[in-house]
């Protein structure tokens, strides 16, 4: 599948599917969109605490780079589980530019060791951020009440509706421990309707730029 580096909305860049006509972010700005529904709506109510986050679709680190500046600023223990079926090559990762865009040049390496690490490892990133990628197919996830959060940021439902399923949102819900959250920037009915079925309390918040709604759901207990 022809994979191509275009720059979105906000400056930063993202790669296109041109087979599927899909991004690995929003055209309408990656940054801006992993801010507004990772950051903003859901490692926001952890403020304080320390948080052990799993995200699915690890693609270009955008979402755990971001997160790993935020434990920076705010002092924040992060233990980041990145979930990938099919990493992104080295060529790609190089040509992100969200180091500059992010105007964190003193973390180059950070970004840098984030995909240079081994799968299947854990790795310390500062004394406050470490950080485990999984090479996994999203099917195969079998934890159980470990995470606080879920990035979930699967492609979307148009071109792989299997990775939306009540299926893969039971696995979702059962990694998580209660109380805890899963915030992704889709907002289908279908999506809902499997979320629900599973036990998620779901609500509907604002999107970000170029989408008018996105979910988050709550393991209610």
């Amino acid at each position: 599948m022809k994979r191509e580096i275009i720059k979105t909305l906000d400056g930063s860049t993202t790669i296109h599917l041109e087979e599927w006509n899909e991004s690995y972010h929003s055209k309408h700005g990656a940054i801006q969109e992993a801010k507004h529904v990772f950051i903003k709506n859901g490692l926001s109510l952890f403020e304080n605490n320390p948080v052990r986050i799993m995200e699915i679709g690890f693609g270009t680190g955008l979402n755990a780079f971001i997160t790993f500046l935020e434990s920076e600023n705010k002092n924040q223990e992060i233990d980041y589980v990145g979930i990938e079926g099919y990493p992104v090559n080295a060529d790609e990762v190089l040509a992100m530019n969200y180091v500059e865009e992010l105007e964190a040049l003193e973390f180059r390496n950070i970004f840098q060791e984030m995909h240079k690490s081994e799968w299947g490892k854990k790795i310390e990133i500062s004394s406050r951020f470490s950080l485990t990628k999984r090479k996994q197919f999203f099917d195969e996830i079998n934890d159980f009440e470990i995470f606080d959060l879920i990035y979930f940021d699967a492609f979307g439902y148009r071109v792989q509706p299997e990775l939306w399923s009540t299926e893969i949102f039971q696995k979702m819900y059962n990694s998580l421990k209660p109380n805890g959250v899963l915030v992704t920037y889709a907002a289908r009915g279908v999506v809902k309707r499997s979320m629900i079925s599973v036990g998620f309390t779901v609500e509907k918040l604002a999107g970000p730029p170029g989408k008018r709604e996105m979910f988050r759901a709550f393991k209610k207990v």
